[in-house]
């Protein structure tokens, strides 16, 4: 029966669909013994594979964040990508000009928005003052 068992292995191991019905006109053997020999053959194939389990893959953290830098780098200040401090010195302003640009750029983004605007036009009247 071993050598059958092992003709069972490789032919079923070569065609896994491999039906009694073949194995009866193939061995010539009985179908109640074919059916005995492809158990036994799914049997030894079951234990010549190793089941290696499947690690899963490792959790990557999320990357932290860091913190919005509110004294060297507020978040308000650089919207639309170009922090305020760099277009006022740029342009080369003087200090109440900009506060005028500080106000009117962060009006949207911090505080009161109405409250930046009046702060913007409190500079704009002293600049306008001063240059009279």
């Amino acid at each position: 029966m071993k050598n059958k068992v092992d003709k069972t292995v490789n032919m079923l191991k070569a065609d896994p669909e491999l039906t009694a019905a073949t194995l009866t006109r193939v061995l010539h053997v009985t179908r109640p013994y074919a059916y005995n020999l492809l158990s036994l053959a799914r049997k030894r194939i079951r234990e010549e594979i190793k089941f290696v389990p499947i690690q899963p893959a490792p959790v990557q953290p999320a990357p932290v964040q860091p913190a919005p830098d509110m004294v060297n780098h507020p978040a308000h200040y650089k919207v639309g990508g170009l922090e305020t401090i760099d277009f006022i010195e740029a342009k080369n302003l003087n200090y109440r000009l900009g506060n005028v640009v500080k106000y009117i750029t962060r009006a949207d983004h911090k505080g009161d928005r109405l409250e930046n605007l009046k702060k913007a036009k409190w500079y704009l009247e002293r600049e306008i003052a001063v240059s009279s």
